[in-house]
């Protein structure tokens, strides 16, 4: 029998997911981890099967995974200068 997760551990994998990508370094990597996170959970809101919204969480908790051990890559070699996006107007 699978068991879907409740709703605190799904805000929770949420929160996880964008502090993880607040971690990133990189404006453009930083960005996309957050938007691709979002959309992710906006996509499956409104999955109804028990079995589908436990397979969306099990997917959600390897791609948090994945995005430390990115975390972890990008900081080895992060960029020496700041994005664009990033500078502030002086």
């Amino acid at each position: 029998m699978v068991v879907a997760p409740t709703r605190a551990e799904a805000l929770s994998l949420f929160r996880s997911l964008l502090r993880t990508a607040r971690q990133f370094s990189d404006y453009n990597i930083r960005e996309y981890t957050r938007r691709r996170a979002a959309d992710a959970f906006r996509e499956n809101r409104a999955l109804g099967d028990v079995a589908a919204v436990a397979a969306a969480f099990a997917d959600g908790k390897k791609l948090l995974e994945v995005a430390k051990r990115q975390v972890v890559v990008y900081s080895l070699y992060a960029p020496k200068a700041k994005s664009i996006m990033e500078m502030k107007l002086q």
